[in-house]
């Protein structure tokens, strides 16, 4: 057993992000807290161990043992199961080339895929009708990516069912974490014999231990199906290197755990902490370090003669989001990660089809007041944005580092000032940055403003419509309206960002009648064009929220369950309403299916359900007259404007005339202008170009007034409504 490394310079945290999450990119914690870290002068490391136990097993050597262990369950395979297995020679020769395809090292072997006869097939091609809708005659490269996801299922599918029954590509043992009361479940499944991806798991680890000599190894565990593959990690660090300190913290913590009692966790972890993880880690080295005592640490469970005890020194504040640094995904085996497509839903490809950075705007939610949300939990609740110029440097450190555009903003909701601010700070950088975000419907989102959104690289954002009933819409205080939830998703689309909506049923006191008037508000927004992307999830009542702090606000029942000593979050409730929601679930989600590919707009909505549903109350075209009724552009002395076009060149033409020419990435354009309009038309565009400090209206209307006349005449004539065209932006 090695010995703690002295040397101050060698590795003092290990990051770690456990099987499974996502296949196509890292997700972000380990990165943000090895960011951390460096300004510090702290040396760390990170790993993800989901990726490297998905190309382990996913390779001729792990398929080999995959198909040894199914060969000694013949009888107890299924028919599916069975055909793989009679087709483990295709599948050992094709398995490392679709892995390098999926990983765009091998980019030519989309042909052979597409053609249809390469890939051997089973269970999960029956899917396959007709992919023309989907894919076109030209997209091979999708095709293939497609097909090549549906054999990785394929194998999948046997792996869970011979091999491991926890198994899955984003989550690893899952049922075991999902509101878990009690460990005891858990803690039987830790000590059962080793599985295959148990053992490739270990032997990634021990690795990573042997290379980087790690004083503490921290896991981050954002979801259940990371809980399970942290703790087995756990488990073998205290029996073979009883040395290093285990740490856990993330996502699942944050919200499962924050009332736990079971000590059994500590034979596998040493430290648990809660929310942001800077202070709580810097503490935590202190502490290790002999400098401060237990007593003071941040947010972090321990145990302590036998008892789970927390400290919370609330001495220390939290650090601020400007000192934090820039996330580093170094360490990070960046090029191994694979893009797969799920071609039902548009948002979901974005998720898991090609590498996307992430990173953070403004820490926590600028709205914090949707009633479902755990806003009353300190990383929604407090609200901090950071500079533009600041992102704008980190997002150009990490574009260097990876070698890669894309970025994936994973806030809450992204703030719209601090959007428009980025965006023209990414324009007026001249870099080229592709990127999506989560935002709130509101009515900030102007037209305006998502052109100027587009065109810093922009291409998709989502948001939460939940129900789509202004009642329900008021009881949730999500501060929207159907209304203008449709025009917002319009400017959106018109702009070429595609929309993706977060929907909800069964929230209390939610009648059969709203379920279906959402629905129908739903199908009109994919009917009118509007909405391209969406997902129903049925509504689940969370410890942290205002519904589940105080249900009978909202005219409901906790059921009385007793507090369990691991995790509790969701929770039970009685809805005097009575309704079933759950006979709504294959109706939305089929129907649901159908408008993102743009049919079944016609089949009445009763036809999706095999049990009777009231007919909807809303008018057919209200959508479409929501969008239509919109009040047109308004201008006032504080609206802002920006130029985002490029400067024209003025050429004297007639005697007091002359032409501004202006040329677009597609096409040049000129206007023909009386000489003084011409000339004031170019210092405009110079005054409020995008490599300017933003202005307001009021110096222009003063300037034009000045010397032209009456502004408003301007801002009818056919002149500003070409500029605006061409790139004239107010807000």
């Amino acid at each position: 057993m090695p010995s703690p490394n002295p040397d101050p310079l060698s590795t003092k945290v290990l990051f770690i992000t456990p099987p499974f999450t996502q296949l196509n990119t890292p997700y972000p914690a380990t990165a943000y807290l090895k960011g951390f870290l460096n300004t510090l002068s702290v040396k760390s490391n990170q790993a993800d161990l989901g990726i490297e136990v998905i190309l382990a097993l996913f390779s001729k050597k792990g398929l080999t043992k995959v198909f040894e262990i199914a060969a000694q369950k013949t009888d107890e395979l299924s028919d599916n199961s069975a055909r793989i297995l009679r087709m483990k020679a295709a599948y050992l020769q094709t398995i490392g080339t679709v892995i390098d395809f999926l990983q765009d090292k091998n980019p030519t072997l989309a042909y052979h895929i597409s053609e249809g006869d390469f890939l051997p097939e089973a269970g999960r091609f029956e899917q396959l009708d007709d992919m023309e809708w989907a894919f076109g005659s030209l997209g091979v490269r999708d095709k293939a990516r497609y097909l090549a996801t549906l054999y990785l299922e394929d194998i999948g599918d046997l792996i869970t069912e011979a091999v491991d029954p926890h198994f899955g590509f984003s989550r690893y043992a899952e049922r075991l974490g999902m509101s878990a009361l009690t460990f005891d479940e858990m803690n039987e499944a830790l000590n059962q014999p080793l599985s295959l991806i148990d053992s490739i798991l270990l032997e990634l680890l021990d690795e990573k231990v042997q290379t980087y000599q790690p004083e503490s190894v921290a896991f981050s565990v954002p979801f259940p199906g990371n809980l399970y593959g942290a703790l087995k990690c756990g488990q073998y660090l205290k029996e073979k290197h009883p040395h290093i300190k285990v740490w856990m913290g993330g996502g699942y913590p944050n919200t499962e755990l924050r009332s736990l009692k079971d000590s059994r966790v500590f034979d596998y972890v040493d430290f648990i902490t809660l929310d942001d993880g800077e202070a709580p880690v810097q503490l935590l080295l202190e502490y290790l370090d002999g400098k401060i005592p237990v007593s003071e640490l941040k947010r972090t469970f321990v145990r302590i003669n036998g008892q789970v005890e927390f400290f919370n020194n609330t001495a220390v504040k939290d650090f601020p989001q400007r000192e934090v640094g820039t996330p580093d995904y170094s360490d990070l085996k960046l090029r191994d990660y694979l893009s797969v497509i799920e071609v039902a839903n548009p948002m979901h490809r974005l998720w898991s089809d090609g590498r996307w950075n992430k990173l953070t705007l403004a820490h926590g939610c600028y709205w914090g007041k949707c009633t479902f949300c755990d806003i009353s939990l300190d990383y929604i609740g407090r609200y901090e944005p950071i500079q533009a110029a600041m992102l704008c440097d980190r997002i150009e450190e990490i574009m260097t580092q990876t070698g890669t555009n894309g970025f994936h903003f994973v806030d809450e909701a992204a703030p719209p000032a601090l959007m428009r601010d980025l965006a023209i700070e990414i324009i007026r950088r001249g870099l080229v940055v592709v990127w999506w975000t989560n935002i709130r419907f509101e009515s900030s989102f102007t037209a305006d403003l998502c052109r100027l959104l587009r065109a810093s690289g922009c291409i998709a954002v989502s948001g939460g419509l939940e129900v789509a009933s202004d009642r329900l819409l008021a009881l949730i205080k999500k501060g929207v309206t159907v209304a203008q939830v449709a025009q917002v998703t319009n400017h959106f689309t018109q702009s070429g960002i595609m929309v993706h909506a977060y929907l909800m049923y069964g929230y209390p006191t939610q009648t059969a009648q709203e379920t279906v008037d959402s629905m129908e508000m739903v199908r009109q927004l994919f009917e009118s064009g509007v909405l391209q992307s969406g997902f129903w999830h049925r509504f689940a009542m969370t410890a942290h929220s205002p519904v589940g702090l105080d249900p009978k606000a909202f005219g409901v029942q906790r059921t009385e369950l007793s507090v369990g000593t691991f995790a509790n979050n969701e929770l039970e409730f009685d809805d005097p309403v009575g309704l079933d929601h759950g006979r709504f679930s294959e109706g939305l989600r089929k129907s649901l299916f159908n408008y993102m590919h743009g049919v079944g707009f016609d089949i009445p909505l009763k036809d999706w359900f095999d049990t009777k549903i009231p007919p909807t109350s809303i008018p057919k075209k209200y959508i479409e007259r929501q969008i239509q009724s919109e009040s047109a552009q308004s201008y006032r002395d504080q609206n802002r404007i920006v130029w985002i076009g490029a400067q024209p060149e003025l050429i004297e033409a007639d005697p007091g005339l002359c032409d501004l020419v202006f040329s677009g990435k597609k096409e040049d354009f000129a206007l023909e202008l009386p000489i003084e309009l011409g000339e004031w038309v170019c210092w405009l565009l110079a005054k409020v170009s995008y490599d300017q400090a933003l202005n307001t209206l009021k110096p222009i209307r003063e300037s034009y007034e000045a010397d032209l006349g009456e502004f408003d005449e301007m801002l009818e004539s056919e002149v500003w409504e070409i500029l605006r065209e061409h790139g004239l932006l107010v807000f």
